[in-house]
């Protein structure tokens, strides 16, 4: 049996239309599961679908309304028949000094970036409970490991990822469930291509602390999402894993 082998499975992707989200739902069609991706813009969701197979589904929601999100899990789970999978990687940023974000501000990141995936994987646990087994995979980033001075409510969102994962996979393990984290670093993607349009000398800066010498691509996360979201890491929870090309591990 090929332990990163997904057939027969099915996995929600939230955020799934697009930058890291779609590259993961990628790698997770390509070793076999059925895919349903969830996101605001219907152009963008069905763009999507014509990379993930041809039995993929997509969901138009916002998934700060907590009654859209658990009837867009249980949906997800209806149509595919099962849900195996969640990957929680919905998120956004505002890049603000933090004496300078308004308190609505402040409540759309953390409703966007933290709540969601708490209200997505709470609606998930009764599917994966009922059928003996389930992974869940939280998108953290590498600012859950340090910060910096225009991410305050980013930062605050995925550091919170990291200990609701924690938690979550504590509590849910006698359940045959795996909850993780992955923390990328500079992936090239829409929401950071609007950093270095607003941070000076952020491209620059990225290479130079980076080793591997080059901005992350959303196809550099299909492997970690296969991994822990295959029976390869049935005895892995709990984790919080950096796919950065090692710019944490910089003094």
């Amino acid at each position: 049996m090929d332990p990163f082998d997904l057939k027969g499975k099915a996995a929600l992707v939230t955020g799934g239309n697009g930058g890291i989200g779609l590259g993961m739902a990628q790698g997770l069609a390509r070793a076999g599961a059925r895919l349903a991706i969830a996101g605001r813009d219907l152009a963008k969701n069905r763009e999507a679908l014509k990379s993930l197979g041809e039995k993929a589904i997509s969901f138009q929601v916002d998934l700060r309304d907590e009654k859209a999100c658990r009837a867009m899990v249980d949906e997800a789970a209806k149509q595919l028949g099962r849900l195996d999978i969640l990957i929680n990687n919905a998120g956004m940023n505002i890049r603000r000094q933090p004496q300078d974000f308004t308190l609505d501000e402040w409540r759309l990141v953390m409703d966007t970036n933290l709540t969601s995936a708490f209200v997505c994987s709470q609606a998930a646990y009764a599917h994966m409970k009922k059928a003996g087994a389930g992974k869940m995979v939280n998108i953290g980033s590498m600012m859950s490991i340090f910060g910096a001075s225009f991410t305050t409510a980013y930062a605050a969102s995925k550091g919170g990822i990291v200990q609701m994962t924690r938690a979550m996979a504590t509590a849910w393990a006698r359940d045959n469930i795996q909850v993780n984290a992955v923390l990328p670093g500079w992936i090239d993607t829409a929401l950071t291509r609007g950093a270095r349009e607003q941070v000076k000398g952020l491209h620059e800066s990225v290479l130079r602390r980076t080793p591997a010498g080059r901005w992350g691509e959303p196809r550099d996360l299909s492997g970690i999402a296969v991994f822990l979201c295959s029976p390869a890491s049935d005895f892995v929870t709990g984790t919080a894993i950096p796919v950065d090309g090692g710019y944490s591990s910089q003094g």
